[in-house]
C-alpha cells in the first residue's frame, strides 16, 4: 500500500483570551480532545503539565500527528498549533473548534502544507465570528 506525504500545518497565535481558561490545564486537555474528534482525528494519547505560578502545555498525540497548546495566562495568550497528515483529517477544524471555546481577541495564524515538496504557507480563514 502506497501513502501520502501530504500534510497541513496550522499555527495560531491567540491573544486576549481569559486567565482562567488559560491557566486550567484540565479543561484545555478536554477541549483539545474534543477539537481532535471535531477534526476526525484519532487520539493515541494526551500529555497536559499545570505550570506553577501559571500556564499549561496540552500535547495531544493523533495517529495523524498532533496537536498542541501552550499557555500565558498572565499575557492572555495561547500558541497552538495542530499537524495532520493525509488528505482525510482537516487540521482547521480542530484550530476553529479551540479559537470558538478560547474565544481570543485578536487571533493569528499561518497554515503550512507540506510533504509535496517545497512548503507552501498560506493564510488560513479565521471565521469572524470565532474572534469576540
Amino acid at each position: 500500500m502506497e501513502y501520502s506525504t501530504f500534510g497541513r500545518h496550522v499555527a495560531v497565535d491567540a491573544w486576549g483570551v481569559e486567565f482562567d481558561i488559560l491557566n486550567n490545564a484540565g479543561l484545555l486537555q478536554s477541549h483539545m480532545v474534543e477539537a481532535a474528534e471535531a477534526c476526525g482525528a484519532t487520539v493515541l494519547s494526551v500529555q497536559a503539565k499545570q505550570f506553577e505560578p501559571q500556564g499549561a502545555t496540552v500535547l495531544v498525540l493523533l495517529s495523524e500527528s498532533h496537536l498542541s497548546i501552550h499557555t500565558y495566562p498572565e499575557r492572555g495568550f495561547a500558541a497552538i498549533d495542530c499537524y495532520t497528515c493525509g488528505e482525510t483529517v482537516d487540521p482547521q477544524l480542530a484550530i476553529d473548534y479551540l479559537v470558538s471555546v478560547l474565544k481570543p481577541t485578536s487571533a493569528y495564524a499561518k497554515k503550512l502544507v507540506r510533504g509535496l515538496g517545497e512548503m507552501k504557507v498560506e493564510d488560513p480563514v479565521m471565521k469572524q465570528a470565532e474572534l469576540v
